[in-house]
């Protein structure tokens, strides 16, 4: 990424703001802004997320905010309420007080003498469900917003759950907020409260999981801050952004189709991160992206923003499947609207392990059954990847010795697709509680077999995610199973394979019991790929992006080595198995403020043979802060275990002034499961 040190205004940064809130609470912000703002202001952008403006997210931070105030603007990046050196506690997400946080904070920037009073929202995950959720309530002074990595329902498509199915990243993220919610603010700007401060988080913030496993269908939990339940609340124009290695592309393509306001979607190649820090790569020049659409709907700048596709997208080229990438090959594709007429469904018969060609059509067939080893899975990688460690896919033929597998002949010409496939299966199973997992795989000549994409489904949740319902068994069922959105190129030779399994472990929780499953081949068994139609005379060009750019990050020193570790271990005696995940960031100083800050999680997810009862995940995570003489350091574990019948949780927190341990907290939870 090139280094931007010469902007259209010299930027002033106030490092500590302290923002009120109509209840006496006073909330965190580093603010950067023009110099003559005072004089000549400008609008204001927030970002607003618990992730510690002053150290963890400081080096990102200082490489974007900078840059947009060096272009005419007043950013202001606020801890929420409970976080970073902001007073109070934080008790889970997008609660109804962050949402009116968040407006109080947008109209006292609104009303600062350097703000001109127009606001934007802006962020990623967590910053960029908040603004979606935000300009559903159209504060007064919000003229447009910017979401990264985002969705607009949280129970279907979220880090939760996915068709109905636990995710284990529920347990993974649980696990991160339980241990961020335990850090201290900073002595060194907050004084001699900031023991007290700590205490409060530390007695009060809870156990996120519980709450997470007490809600396991679509109810008024997860509909709050869903922004799909009034997709036409949202009055102010929106750039949507994800990538396809991330958890949230789906999101992209609804809110480009639901929405009614003033769009554009981005989609590459990225995992968890901002387009202009982009892995894999190519990285684009996001920020002077996002400068132009400011300028647009903040200052009336009649640019030509709006004059690109609705939507631009990285069309992936076929690559050798492995768990990291520096870069995927592919070029932009665009769409100037969604759904778009460069995108025609065709639909391929599912039949005797064959993905049958055009005007082929299924005969009578044998029931084709499976149960799958529990195992099936291992090879998946993260729901949402952050490429650190490397935790994409890897070859998934092992997978799919485990799957029931169609493939197709070998493809006569290249075939691109663009949108979300969808698996129809005619299916019956021998338990009142089931799911399937179906991907579509890019079989080379070779053999090896990488996953383009997937989706997921609890059976009984078929007929929609708020009213389970159990499934008799041996009854025939008709359902359809939609795969995450991509763009993705088969190239000539390849194979397109559909594969099903019954367990897709350890990506998401496996059912209560082992299921034996049986399709039956036929009409009502297909499927349907969204063909992009290459070379269409009504496809609209992509300009070049430019060049990743920003201000410099803030200084660090790297006072002991990270670790990353993804790895298998399968014990072959008593057939006890693990997936090991090691993200260890090591020791890091902030130069410019002399704070020594060191984080290791460690994840273990284990099995035995195909005993369901023995599924195991188990989370810990070290968090520690010194400056001087003075440090703090928190640990944390969570277990989760489950029956047919329960999940149980077993969690504890541990923290230390120096050496010695001031607080001890154990939760335990019986948690009855509901057809999950």
């Amino acid at each position: 990424m090139r280094t931007v040190s010469e902007l259209p205004h010299e930027v002033r940064e106030d490092v500590h703001v302290p923002i009120p809130l109509s209840d006496g609470t006073r909330l965190a912000a580093r603010v950067w802004r023009p110099e003559d703002s005072e004089e000549r202001p400008v609008p204001a952008i927030l970002e607003f997320i618990p992730y510690r403006r002053r150290d963890l997210t400081a080096q990102r931070d200082s490489v974007h905010h900078p840059y947009m105030a060096g272009h005419g603007y007043a950013c202001a990046r606020v801890d929420l309420r409970g976080s970073g050196d902001s007073e109070g506690v934080l008790t889970d997400e997008y609660l109804e007080r962050e949402l009116l946080d968040a407006e109080e904070v947008l109209a006292w920037l609104a009303d600062q003498p350097w703000c001109d009073g127009r606001t934007g929202m802006m962020g990623i995950s967590w910053g960029g469900f908040n603004a979606l959720q935000v300009a559903a309530r159209s504060p007064e002074s919000l003229r447009a917003i910017v979401t990264a990595c985002s969705t607009d329902d949280r129970y279907s498509d979220d880090v939760h759950y996915m068709g109905g199915c636990l995710l284990v990243d529920n347990l993974s993220w649980a696990s991160t907020m339980f241990a961020y919610n335990s850090c201290p603010p900073d002595p060194e700007l907050v004084g001699e409260r900031w023991r007290l401060m700590w205490h409060d988080r530390l007695e009060h913030s809870g156990l996120w999981l519980e709450t997470w496993l007490r809600h396991q269908h679509r109810d008024d939990y997860w509909r709050h801050g869903s922004v799909a339940e009034d997709l036409a609340a949202i009055q102010v124009p929106v750039m949507a952004v994800s990538g396809w290695a991330d958890g949230y592309s789906n999101a992209v393509f609804r809110l480009l189709t639901g929405l009614r306001v003033p769009r554009l979607g981005l989609l590459g190649p990225w995992s968890h991160k901002y387009p202009h820090l982009g892995q894999p790569g190519p990285a684009i020049g996001f920020l002077q992206e996002v400068v132009r659409w400011w300028d647009r709907w903040l200052k009336d700048v009649d640019n030509d923003v709006m004059d690109a596709p609705m939507l631009r997208a990285w069309m992936q080229e076929s690559v050798p499947p492995s768990t990291s990438y520096d870069e995927r090959p592919g070029r932009w594709v665009a769409a100037a609207g969604w759904p778009s007429p460069t995108v025609a469904p065709v639909s391929r018969a599912l039949w005797h392990g064959r993905v049958l060609g055009e005007g082929e059509e299924p005969g009578d067939g044998t029931v084709l059954t499976l149960s799958s080893p529990l195992s099936t899975g291992q090879h998946a990688g993260k729901w949402c990847s952050y490429n650190a460690p490397p935790d994409l896919p890897h070859d998934q033929r092992e997978d799919d010795g485990g799957s029931i597998v169609f493939d197709s002949a070998p493809l006569p010409e290249r075939v691109e697709i663009l949108g979300s496939p969808v698996v129809d299966l005619e299916l019956s199973v021998d338990r009142p509680d089931a799911m399937v997992a179906v991907r579509l795989n890019d079989v080379s000549p070779d053999g090896e077999a990488a996953r383009v994409t997937y989706g997921l489904l609890n059976l009984t949740h078929a007929d929609g995610h708020a009213e389970p319902r159990p499934l008799v068994p041996g009854r025939r069922y008709r359902v359809s199973v939609t795969l995450n959105g991509i763009a993705q190129a088969f190239p000539p030779g390849h194979r397109i394979r559909v594969s099903v399994s019954t367990s897709y472990w350890p990506l998401a929780w496996p059912s209560p019991e082992p299921v034996r499953l049986a399709v039956y081949p036929g009409a009502s068994t297909r499927l349907l790929l969204p063909v992009h139609l290459t070379g269409a005379a009504d496809e609209p060009e992509v300009a070049a992006f430019g060049e990743p750019e920003g201000t410099a990050p803030v200084t660090t020193s790297q006072l002991s080595p990270p670790e990353h570790r993804w790895d298998l271990a399968h014990d072959l005696v008593h057939y006890r198995a693990s997936l090991n995940v090691v993200k260890d960031l090591g020791t890091v100083r902030f130069d410019d403020i002399g704070l020594e800050v060191s984080r290791r999680a460690e994840e273990t997810y284990g099995w035995v043979g195909d005993d369901y009862d023995t599924v195991r995940g188990e989370t810990d995570w070290t968090m520690g802060f010194a400056r001087g003489d003075w440090s703090v350091e928190t640990r944390t574990r969570t277990v989760l275990t489950s029956t047919p019948t329960d999940f149980h949780v077993h969690a504890t927190l541990d923290a230390y002034e120096g050496d010695e341990r001031v607080v001890t907290r154990i939760f335990t939870a019986v948690i009855p499961r509901d057809h999950v």
